[in-house]
């Protein structure tokens, strides 16, 4: 799951990205409002955490910007602990969540997984398909009730099928959401993972519509 990490305190914003990357997401960090909202109108992100507090541009500013360009990635601002207007505004310009500083890293894991699951149409914190159940915050897939060992990457791509269940994504597609910024991604790594999906879960999970990509089928068999 790859997020846009947008703070500008160089302390935290290390310490937030390991954290994240630690508890299995792809992390971009950019310091600044402008960057921030070039990089959240590309949408590329399934999910942003936004300091408020931000230099050329602050967080509300980027927040009412791209909500206003019609981006719907889903926001969670960082604000400070005695910052309760700044809260309110930033909910009442577009943000879906809000977590207070010093960050509990477990909690923010916890919401962006939420509402990336919400923002996908998948209320449930456990994804199915079939027999096959992925828990994206303990990292967990199981097949009939037993546990299915997956490599980093190919959990991801599961991952990443399961919550667009129904909708076909492209190559292109998975790969922008697997892959932070400076990861060389090699022109057939999908395949490749999803070949080791195929052999580890079953052959009609992942079904290929050719010239198209890749879909997971909801509530498949």
């Amino acid at each position: 799951m790859r997020i846009l990490l947008a703070e500008d305190d160089e302390l935290l914003g290390a310490g937030l990205r390991a954290g994240l990357v630690q508890q299995g997401f792809e992390v971009d960090w950019v310091r600044d409002g402008v960057i921030a909202e070039h990089e959240l109108r590309a949408q590329l992100h399934q999910a942003a955490v936004l300091d408020l507090g931000l230099p050329r541009q602050d967080g509300t500013q980027v927040l009412q910007h791209i909500r206003q360009a019609g981006v719907n990635t889903p926001v969670l601002i960082l604000t400070a602990r005695d910052a309760l207007p700044d809260r309110v505004q930033g909910l009442n310009l577009g943000a879906d969540d809000y977590v207070v500083k010093p960050v509990d890293l477990l909690e923010l894991a916890a919401r962006l997984n939420a509402l990336v699951r919400r923002s996908a149409g998948q209320p449930q914190p456990v994804l199915t398909s079939g027999q096959v159940s992925l828990d994206p915050v303990a990292r967990v897939v199981l097949q009939a009730g037993q546990p299915v060992v997956l490599s980093h990457r190919e959990f991801d791509v599961l991952h990443t099928l399961l919550l667009q269940a129904g909708r076909v994504l492209s190559r292109t597609q998975i790969e922008q959401h697997l892959y932070s910024w400076g990861h060389e991604v090699e022109s057939n790594a999908v395949e490749v993972h999803i070949h080791h999906l195929r052999k580890k879960l079953g052959a009609e999970l992942i079904q290929t519509v050719r010239g198209v990509g890749y879909i997971i089928l909801k509530q498949a068999a």
